[in-house]
């Protein structure tokens, strides 16, 4: 099996099990507004994006204003109001620790912004295992390849030395963008059949699964 250096991963829906928190945020904070509410599969599709290009995504033609409003509204309710639970999924914590003890570097390359990735980080005790990340307030959105491009720069990594974990269409993309190999994740955004347009190396239904493809 292939020998990979650096492992990079999504966080939400790939090591978080965020998704339906994120969905119920988005829709409520919407709903605030009085703007139309978007589906669930509308708000997963746009899982993994900056806030800002999701919001544009999602809500196409308003003014900076109440997009700010939005942005502002959605943190209130993700970080106070709503209690949808979000936790590692079940074998997350356990994964990163074993790929951690066989020395493979770890990074995170997330649609959150800075301040949302510290904070998962230290709630769960992770981010002690990840020695680079890169967020959506300091690159490029996915799937522009900035991020990767950027950690693979930092820790001095080919592009053949690198594999991408996500569970969205937006990791994939980027990763090829950036040409390095992908791992699809089945539980999270997105599913297996859409997951399959970017070709992924391989795909995983839950989190251990990956020291399989790894050979561990």
């Amino acid at each position: 099996m292939k020998q990979y250096q650096l492992l990079i991963f999504d966080w939400d829906g790939t090591l978080m099990d965020s998704v339906g928190k994120i969905v119920a945020c988005i829709q409520a904070s919407s709903r605030s507004l009085e703007l139309a509410v978007p589906s669930e599969s509308a708000v997963r599709d746009i899982i993994g994006l900056s806030m800002h290009k999701a919001l544009h995504t999602l809500h196409d033609n308003l003014d900076d204003v109440i997009y700010n409003k939005m942005i502002e509204l959605y943190r209130q309710q993700y970080l106070e109001l709503n209690d949808t639970p979000s936790p590692l999924f079940e074998g997350a914590e356990s994964l990163i620790q074993q790929l951690d003890q066989k020395g493979y570097q770890l990074a995170v390359a997330t649609g959150k912004a800075r301040a949302g990735l510290t904070r998962v980080l230290n709630e769960t005790g992770l981010g002690h295992y990840f020695i680079a990340s890169r967020c959506a307030d300091e690159a490029l959105s996915k799937p522009n390849p900035e991020m990767i491009n950027q950690l693979l720069i930092e820790r001095h990594v080919t592009p053949e030395q690198c594999l991408m974990i996500g569970d969205s269409l937006h990791d994939l993309n980027m990763a090829n963008s950036a040409g390095v190999d992908a791992i699809g994740v089945s539980y999270g955004a997105h599913g297996t059949s859409k997951l399959s347009r970017a070709n992924p190396k391989a795909m995983i239904n839950a989190p251990l699964d990956l020291l399989n493809y790894l050979g561990h």
